[in-house]
């Protein structure tokens, strides 16, 4: 670490920095050699979502940003909540009726819907496990199964009912009077139906960790240890604070309230809240919170079908305190912005890199390569040349690109295989050309006359010109109008690239033909 990284890095703007300095500040002469933990939840109560792995993605930015400020270790535990109840059955698995019989048992004794795992939460642990180390993160799987029954838990859950009251003086004022009637921080497993039970206890023997609870019409005396009883969420959130020794952790703005009653919780059993902030949520195209229980919204599967990684990673690094739609139209101008982002890197000074998203994207160790065409003027050649392969994408691409290879340019050929499927799913069911209308046919035809007389030798910026040039002096109202005009009449679409660079890309002869054909219409 170099001192004029760590100097530029304490002064950043960044918001990876911003947060990295809470730790620094918290902790100015390290954690008495103990790493200092980050922490992300998830509960598997239903298929993970894009939003549960941006989370450790955000996390593990602010991680990288720590690094840049203290030479303190780290580690990142990605925590599930997989011992939770089940409360009710989402809408995008398989039997259904079959998870019904089981509701209110913990999700890791609930018979897998997908027939592949042990139980539900082992098949949605995997699938976010997948996800995870798809993109490499340097992280540490928890189950929240596996450190109750275990007896990890056992002496912070005794600390729960030695602090029974003050919990309870924390929580029952937030609940309405119905539910403060039967409130309990702990939640008892039922020795005969294995369901969480939300009934009120009584604590037997606080250091024995012995409660008492009705079930079935019986007074049960039972242990909370071993596995045998949870902790209400919010409790439970502030319990495994104090456990662990969690010192960041962020979460969605809709856990603002409960972020603070876990934070009051974690300091009436003598711990410390961890530092962190509140991220805005992910909505769908409808403007909807995604949910796992709903599926809606765009999946992890989905972008990474049409969009790399590292897009993905540079949506969710820009505003996270500001809503974002998360929708197939996002993802083109998210790996176009990404390149353009990374384009610039190498000529900025050291303050700037910092605050470039690639930085954090990357953790300041870009790949090498470039990218000699927009994603966008992809989609563009691949929506006119139809069914297309990647073979006839390259041999287009030789018309721009000097040398254009796969071997070049493997992260172009990446990006071709992303752009046709892209176009075969969502652009080419919408192209739709329609005919010139006023003075859109004269400009047309002397489009087609100009480009006819071009040299051999003609630019991209050369076309561009003779396109600029028609558009101001062949009738239209402004420049906007015969772009637009353009794109609906040869494209099919009410947006497109710069003019002079897809024709050059796609042909002289090729985009004289769609011309003909427009004028054909």
């Amino acid at each position: 670490m170099t001192e004029d990284l760590r100097t530029a890095a304490l002064e950043s703007k960044a918001w990876p920095y911003e947060e990295a300095r809470k730790l620094l500040k918290r902790y100015p002469n390290g954690k008495s050699g103990d790493p200092v933990l980050f922490e992300t939840g998830y509960g598997p109560s239903g298929l993970p979502h894009i939003g549960t792995f941006n989370e450790v993605l955000r996390t593990t930015m602010v991680r990288n940003a720590f690094h840049a400020l203290s030479d303190t270790p780290t580690r990142l535990i990605a925590f599930s909540d997989d011992m939770d109840g089940l409360r009710k059955v989402p809408d995008n698995v398989p039997n259904g009726d079959m998870l019904r019989e089981h509701l209110g048992k913990p999700l890791t004794q609930i018979p897998d819907p997908f027939g592949t795992h042990s139980s539900f939460a082992a098949h949605n642990n995997a699938i976010l496990r997948e996800f995870l180390d798809r993109y490499g993160f340097d992280y540490e799987f928890a189950s929240s199964t596996d450190y109750y029954t275990s007896g990890r838990f056992d002496e912070a859950l005794k600390g729960v009912l030695r602090h029974f009251q003050g919990i309870q003086d924390v929580m029952l004022p937030t609940l309405r009077a119905e539910r403060r009637a039967t409130y309990s921080p702990v939640l008892p497993i039922s020795p005969t139906s294995g369901i969480v039970l939300q009934v009120p206890i009584e604590v037997v023997d606080a250091e024995a960790g012995l409660i008492a609870f009705e079930d079935e019409g019986q007074r049960i005396e039972q242990s909370v240890l071993g596995g045998k009883a949870k902790l209400q969420w919010k409790v439970d959130w502030a319990m495994r604070w104090v456990a662990l020794g969690v010192d960041y952790e962020m979460a969605g703005k809709d856990l603002i309230d409960s972020v603070t009653q876990s934070s009051k919780i974690a300091r009436v059993l003598g711990g410390r809240p961890p530092e962190g902030f509140n991220y805005e949520m992910f909505l769908d195209e409808n403007g909807e919170k995604i949910s796992k229980s709903k599926g809606n919204g765009l999946s992890l599967e989905q972008w990474l079908t049409y969009g790399p990684e590292e897009s993905l990673a540079f949506y969710a690094y820009r505003e996270p305190k500001k809503a974002k739609s998360l929708h197939m139209g996002v993802i083109p101008r998210a790996v176009d912005d990404y390149w353009q982002f990374r384009g610039n890197y190498a000529g900025q000074d050291l303050k700037q890199k910092l605050g470039n998203p690639v930085h954090h994207i990357h953790d300041g160790k870009l790949p090498t390569g470039e990218l000699p065409v927009t994603f966008g003027l992809l989609l563009n050649l691949v929506g006119v040349m139809g069914d297309a392969s990647k073979e006839q994408v390259w041999g287009y691409l030789a018309n721009y690109v000097p040398d254009a290879s796969a071997e070049k340019y493997p992260e172009l050929d990446r990006l071709i295989g992303y752009a046709l499927a892209y176009s075969r799913d969502f652009v080419a069911p919408t192209l739709k050309r329609r005919a010139p209308e006023g003075v859109e046919v004269a400009a047309l035809e002397r489009l087609d006359a100009e480009l006819a007389a071009l040299p051999a030798e003609a630019s991209a910026e050369d076309i561009q010109n003779i396109v600029y040039e028609i558009g101001k002096t062949g009738g239209f109202e402004n420049l906007r109008d015969w772009f637009k005009a353009l794109y609906e009449t040869l494209l099919g679409s009410e947006q497109g690239p710069r003019m002079g660079s897809f024709i050059a890309l796609y042909g002289v002869e090729n985009s004289r033909k769609l011309i003909a054909e427009a004028l054909a219409r």
